[in-house]
């Protein structure tokens, strides 16, 4: 078992987590439909690319390029016999740049949704997931993850699952949660929901908070209220989008400027983030301004929800609702099943 993660976490005040996967793959020559994971044997050298400026730009911790590496995700490409091939591959290839780059870098062994619905809304029970997300997390173990970072998630029974896999590794684990509907994951569960969640789990996440969603200024004000139900000494990791997606061109685009991405790294660091991150659509350039950012800054006072308005935009009434003295609105049963297939990470 490796104490690595822990041992950053103790010694230095914040960590630099580093950016998107699909959206750089994008501009690296991926189809769109086309699997990430088959680039671990079929374009190693592509991936360890993008490992390699990631670190260049600043990252502390390196995701590997495993997202979508569950039996249920990889069977929408034929490739569900490939779990162990893949995930150990995306394992060794972040292991290797990491251990190059000369200093202490993190390899997380990086594990999605598995794209389906769990009992009662679907047909996957626990002790299926649990078997899923434990396949995984034992190759990203073999391939030489120094932890278990379980990401994009929104309903209960998916983390619970989730976690219960990862521990089988006895590695570390960190979850973060998608805040993209209205405040709320599409599953319902408001930011208090999970931090009540992850303290409540055994063996609890060595770190938790939020990823992806709707924009910067979204996932900030949901952290504010994560903050405030979380315990006072936990680890709270932000990894938010580069800014709002927009069709262009019929390319999906962000909007997002490494000025942004570098306000919200330092609003993240006032309100007690210690892991910092970027989701979708954040490029090593957006990473190297993040780093610079936070490099430069002294912490200031939590924000208050209007700041991070006027810094970052707008956000949506639920999240508004969230630092008001509301829960903000959840969302129906049939409305989250309509909607429970997500883009794949970054």
């Amino acid at each position: 078992m490796t104490d690595l993660l822990a041992r950053l976490l103790r010694d230095r005040p914040y960590l630099l987590a580093d950016g998107a996967t699909g959206t750089n793959y994008f501009s690296m020559g991926l189809q769109t439909g086309d699997a990430p994971e088959l680039w671990n044997v079929e374009h190693p050298e592509r991936v360890a690319d993008l490992h390699e400026r990631f670190i260049a730009a600043g990252a502390d911790i390196i995701l590997t390029n495993s997202f979508g590496g569950t039996r249920h995700r990889l069977k929408l490409h034929g490739s569900e016999k490939r779990v162990g091939e893949l995930n150990e591959a995306a394992a060794r290839i972040a292991r290797a740049v990491a251990d190059a780059a000369g200093g202490e870098v993190v390899v997380a062994g990086d594990m999605g949704p598995t794209g389906e619905l769990f009992k009662p809304l679907g047909v996957l029970d626990f002790d299926s997931g649990r078997a899923a997300f434990a396949e995984q997390a034992e190759a990203l173990a073999r391939g030489g993850a120094d932890v278990i970072w379980i990401e994009t998630l929104s309903s209960r029974e998916e983390v619970e699952a989730a976690v219960a896999g990862a521990a089988t590794t006895g590695l570390p684990v960190v979850c973060t949660a998608s805040f993209d509907t209205n405040g709320h994951t599409m599953m319902g569960l408001s930011p208090g929901d999970l931090a009540g969640l992850c303290t409540g789990l055994a063996p609890p996440p060595i770190a938790y908070g939020a990823n992806c969603g709707v924009g910067a200024a979204e996932t900030v004000t949901c952290m504010l209220a994560l903050r405030d139900a979380a315990a006072p000494d936990a680890a709270l990791v932000i990894k938010a989008n580069c800014g709002i997606p927009e069709y262009i061109n019929s390319a999906i685009h962000y909007s997002g400027t490494p000025e942004l991405m570098a306000d919200y790294a330092r609003l993240a660091r006032d309100l007690g983030a210690r892991i910092i991150g970027g989701c979708c659509g954040t490029t090593p350039e957006h990473l190297a301004a993040m780093k610079a950012a936070l490099e430069a800054h002294e912490p200031g006072e939590k924000p208050e929800l209007e700041v991070v308005i006027q810094r970052l935009g707008t956000v949506s009434a639920g999240a508004r609702a969230h630092r008001e003295g509301g829960d903000g609105v959840a969302v129906a049963p049939a409305a989250r099943k309509s909607r429970r297939r997500r883009a794949r990470r970054g």
